[in-house]
Order: C-alpha cells, then sequence, then structure tokens
C-alpha cells in the first residue's frame, strides 16, 4: 500500500519508494534499470519498499537514471472546443515527430490545488492551454521546479514573456473583424463577447472596442455570452428585436452559431438585414447556410511552436528554430454584407 502520508487516490511514486528507502531517487531508479552501481544490500531494501508500497515503475525511470525525456503532459479544460483540440492536434504533431509521447489532463474550475498530483514528478515537462480560468489557474499552481511553456491569451500589454508563452493576436484581428464590418456600411458593430481568461474583458472585447472608439462610432455593451452555441443563442435574443441591430460579431464561431439559429427565429434575415461575423474559422464555417464570414487563428500552428519552446527549454538550445504560425486573417464569406436600406 501507500505509505500513509501519500493522497488519497495516488498511487505510490519513485519519490515515495527513495523517502521510505532511504535512498536517492537515482538509486531507485538504478535499481528498476538493474544498473551495476547499486550494492546488493540497497538493491534488496529497494526492492522490498518496492514491493510494500505496490510501486510500478513508470515511463519516466529512464529519465531519472539520465536518459532523455520522452514525455509531455498537456494541461487543458476542455478537449472539445475548437479551439483547445486545434492546438492539442498541434502539439501532439510536433511531438510525435520529436519522438516524444503525449498525455493530456482535463482541468476542472477550482482544483489548482491538486496540479502536482497531475505530474509523475518533478522533471516531467508540460505544457499548458491557457486560454480561459482553469488554465491560467494551474499555471499558477505549477511548483516553481516544473519546467513548462503554454499557449495563452494575448497579455494585456501585447507583450509576454516569449521565452515560454505563444499567443495569438486575437486583439488586431477583433479590430480587423470590426472595421471590415464598419466599412460595408454598418453604424456600429454589436459584440457576443466570450470569458476572459486574464481580465474581466477579453483581448478580442478589447479589439473590437478599439475599432469602433477609432471610428467614433457607438459602444454598445457586449453580451455576454460562454462558449457554445447555446450560450450564443440564449443571449443574443434580447436584441433581435431591435432592427437598429445590424451587425453582430461574435467571440468564437459556435456562438455564431447561436445567433444565426435565433435569428431565423426571429424573423432577421442573414445577411440581409443582420451581418453575423465569427471567430476561429471552425470546419463547419464555411458549409452553414449562409457560409460564415470568420477570424481565421492558426491554432495547431501555435501549437507546434508551443511543443518546439518547450524542446528548446528541455536541450537549453536558444538557437533551435521554432515553428512559425500564421497570423490572423479575416475570411469573408455570405454571412456579412450592407445593412438594409
Amino acid at each position: 500500500m501507500p505509505p500513509k502520508d501519500t493522497p488519497p487516490g495516488r498511487s505510490a511514486s519513485i519519490w515515495d519508494v527513495a523517502r521510505v528507502a532511504g535512498v536517492s531517487q537515482q538509486t531507485v531508479s538504478r535499481v528498476i534499470n538493474d544498473k551495476t552501481r547499486v550494492s546488493e544490500s540497497t538493491r534488496a531494501k529497494v526492492m522490498r519498499v518496492i514491493a510494500e508500497l505496490g510501486y510500478r515503475p513508470n515511463r519516466f525511470a529512464r529519465t531519472l537514471a539520465g536518459g532523455p525525456v520522452s514525455w509531455v503532459t498537456v494541461l487543458t479544460s476542455d478537449t472539445a472546443l475548437f479551439g483547445a483540440a486545434a492546438t492539442l492536434r498541434g502539439m501532439e504533431e510536433a511531438a510525435r515527430a520529436a519522438g516524444f509521447s503525449m498525455g493530456i489532463s482535463v482541468l476542472e474550475p477550482g482544483a489548482s490545488n491538486d496540479i502536482a498530483l497531475r505530474l509523475n514528478g518533478p522533471q516531467e515537462p508540460v505544457m499548458v492551454i491557457a486560454y480561459d480560468g482553469p488554465g491560467v489557474c494551474a499555471l499558477r499552481a505549477l511548483p516553481p521546479d516544473v519546467l513548462v511553456t503554454a499557449a495563452v491569451e494575448r497579455p494585456d500589454n501585447g507583450s509576454g514573456d516569449d521565452s515560454w508563452q505563444v499567443w495569438l493576436d486575437d486583439r488586431a484581428a477583433a479590430a480587423h473583424a470590426t472595421r471590415h464590418l464598419l466599412s460595408l456600411g454598418h453604424k456600429t458593430v454589436h459584440y457576443m463577447a466570450i470569458p476572459s481568461s486574464t481580465s474581466a474583458l477579453s483581448q478580442r472585447t478589447r479589439g473590437w472596442q478599439d475599432a469602433l472608439r477609432a471610428s467614433g462610432r457607438p459602444l454598445p455593451e457586449p453580451l455576454q455570452a460562454g462558449w457554445t452555441p447555446r450560450s450564443g443563442y440564449l443571449a443574443v435574443r434580447s436584441v433581435l428585436a431591435d432592427h437598429s441591430v445590424t451587425a453582430i460579431l461574435c467571440g468564437n464561431d459556435d456562438i455564431a452559431l447561436g445567433v444565426m439559429r435565433a435569428a431565423r427565429e426571429a424573423g432577421r434575415d442573414i445577411p440581409g438585414d443582420l451581418s453575423v461575423v465569427g471567430f476561429d474559422d471552425s470546419p463547419a464555417s464555411a458549409y452553414l447556410h449562409p457560409s460564415l464570414t470568420t477570424v481565421r487563428l492558426d491554432f495547431e500552428g501555435l501549437g507546434r511552436a508551443c511543443f518546439g519552446l518547450l524542446l528548446r527549454r528541455l536541450q537549453r538550445e536558444a538557437a533551435l528554430s521554432l515553428p512559425t504560425w500564421n497570423e490572423p486573417e479575416l475570411i469573408a464569406r455570405e454571412s456579412s454584407g450592407p445593412p438594409p436600406a
């Protein structure tokens, strides 16, 4: 059984074995890997403790014995949302190409106190998808000796620590999408807001505000949605009866799906008397009716760069080239057009 001070639900680790046996982790690793630089009495003691604790050697034994790290864990709060899922694909693709295996640990709100228990030990490298509150909390809760890189929301000041963080400039992209709608003749643009990971306002909300203020246009209150089509559907119904609302920018494509459904139910034609623009360019957006104007974000490229940054930190080679990602791009389709005459 695990030692008494092992947290409930966690199996005994190599560090538990070392502590109970009174030896170093490296000595336990040498015993596991059948190295010769261990006395028979020490080997017997370690093997006895392994049996008593029910310890099962894991993939990090070779790392502790001086071998290369070949495993990385990703912390994320969601594997289904398009942005997180596409970032994961990029991370996994880059990790596999470098000979690494990758595990995924799904975060829950308010569970930051168990972050250390999700890792097999202090030598395990970690990537965090911190587009939302749980991801940011996980970053803050990681022990200081954990080697980590993260895909994050654009920092408020536009420049963060790029030695371990990567991000997309979705603030500038939101401003560009807002200017696109204004250029079509709309007097202002309403906004369906996604939750922010860094402050009360997400970077996409701030970009929308930037464009309206720079153009001297009315600045409506943002409508608070979540991440899902249902959240967009429910949040937008309060404004659809107002026919002065002619353009809506949505914080992601899923919200836009809900907005388009609610608009049809309210008798609003898209784009005849209501333009809708999404964010992310999820695969379905090009095949909706009408097809969705949206902002394309290269999440997969960002995921590859996040792993490349981790590899650079593991190998301590500042000159190691990083994968690049594409800048956000507005994809104009059928759901946006001039306001009604």
